[in-house]
């Protein structure tokens, strides 16, 4: 057969149009994109009429936590929680697994476990820590995607924040290695002093949680880090800035020539203080939700083209760790899985965002910037076939059921929204499908 699947009557969304045609996938690689593809000469084909064929998402920011915490969340429940929501390539991040992957040795460890149990593409983010600066070019000699540091407690205590010598030197050996740091920005300083003051606090606890968290420690973090990227000439990726408040900074270095990305994350473009407050600590990650205002603000900046990436910052934890006292739960959202579905309700729906945006932030970009384009990225000829066939008119009320997570948990549960996958197909492989068997004749 001249195709192992044939794709019928999608419409590609590409970043700078849509186009309706046949895919041909054949091993492992798009390799014909027409009008009109034979199917007598595939093996497989999906009828996909109607649907929207977007790239496989890339979600750049996700903690699976293997090994060592693989009760809050595993490899292979992770991938498969991704695959349903679309995304075809995950980079998971060096904490909150144990050990985390700080070190040559912990990388391979990790490495080792994703390599048996993801069901699609993946990479390894490294850590910067104090004390491990001899390890990073061993790191980047093993693949790592680039390297993560905190600015600020990260709530895991064999994961320490980089005060700023460590992040200065590492920078510097960052930059040499030609590779990018991810920042998680927030003033240390400044979360631990207003911190402090809220502790006895027992009304509107999610309001003081989030006036704790500011919105000014983000961006005197976020200047800190230009700085330094200006000093040693490094890359910088900003990761899930909460507010369009931040993005001033990152806008006036880019225009001064600094190599800096920023990144948001679905949560802070759908859900508000307000959902914290009645939803608890399911709802509770830091940088904290902000007000109504703010997420409006942030579609703006996407629609402005200010925002590079979306990434889901999947946080999963145990159930036991989001009860009780909302300042002691652990801070973090499960979202891996409804990234997509978020942006189409809350983006084209809503607030009339081009899927091509969309298309864009959650895949074509981080291929571009972690440098994995055209592989990945891109429904083209020659691209790895990654895809997720979507139906953008699907109404659909997440269910817990619904969730692949190994914990069930999620601030979505319940809610409404307009795009759902149907199948996702990771290197031409069906790795996920909701389809109707009249629809496709795949070997799922």
């Amino acid at each position: 057969m001249k195709y192992d699947l044939v794709i019928k009557n999608g419409i590609i969304v590409r970043e700078e149009e849509l186009t309706k045609a046949d895919v041909g996938i054949k091993n492992g690689k798009i390799v014909e994109i027409d009008i009109f593809i034979n199917q007598s000469e595939a093996n497989h084909t999906i009828e996909a009429d109607g649907l929207y064929l977007f790239p496989g998402v890339i979600d750049s920011h996700v903690h699976f936590n293997e090994p060592g915490r693989s009760e809050w969340e595993g490899l292979a429940t992770g991938s498969k929680s991704l695959a349903a929501g679309g995304a075809t390539l995950f980079f998971d991040m060096p904490l909150n697994s144990h050990p985390p992957t700080t070190t040559e040795e912990a990388f391979h460890q990790k490495n080792e476990i994703a390599k048996e149990k993801s069901i699609i593409d993946y990479r390894l983010w490294g850590g910067v820590v104090p004390g491990n600066l001899d390890e990073l070019e061993k790191l980047a000699r093993c693949g790592v995607i680039g390297f993560k540091a905190f600015m600020s407690n990260s709530g895991i205590e064999d994961f320490q924040s980089a005060d700023d010598r460590t992040l200065l030197l590492a920078m510097k050996k960052i930059a040499a290695l030609h590779s990018i740091l991810a920042v998680h920005a927030e003033s240390d300083t400044i979360t631990e002093f207003l911190g402090k003051e809220i502790n006895s606090q027992t009304e509107n606890i999610g309001l003081a949680f989030s006036n704790a968290r500011p919105i000014f420690s983000e961006i005197e973090a976020v200047q800190r880090i230009i700085a330094y990227a200006d000093a040693t000439k490094c890359k910088v990726h900003i990761v899930h800035i909460s507010s369009a408040q931040v993005l001033k900074p990152i806008v006036e270095a880019k225009q001064r020539g600094i190599d800096i990305s920023v990144e948001t994350c679905p949560h802070y473009l759908s859900l508000t203080v307000d959902d914290l407050e009645k939803l608890g600590a399911v709802a509770k990650c830091a940088p904290p939700l902000r007000s109504k205002q703010e997420v409006d603000n942030l579609w703006e900046a996407i629609a402005k083209d200010e925002i590079d990436v979306i990434g889901s910052d999947h946080s999963p934890s145990l159930p036991s760790m989001k009860n009780g006292n909302l300042l002691e739960a652990w801070g973090g959202i499960s979202g891996c899985q409804t990234s997509l579905s978020v942006l189409l309700e809350e983006g084209y729906w809503q607030r009339g965002i081009p899927l091509e945006t969309i298309a864009k932030i959650t895949s074509t970009n981080p291929a571009k910037r972690f440098g994995l384009y055209p592989n990945k990225g891109s429904v083209s000829v020659g691209s790895d076939a990654d895809i997720a066939i979507v139906d953008i008119n699907e109404k659909f009320t997440l269910k817990q059921e619904d969730l692949f997570y190994k914990n069930k948990l999620s601030p979505y549960i319940g809610k409404t929204f307009r795009g759902r996958g149907k199948v996702t197909i990771s290197r031409g492989n069906v790795v996920y499908s909701a389809m109707e068997d009249s629809q496709t004749h795949t070997s799922i």
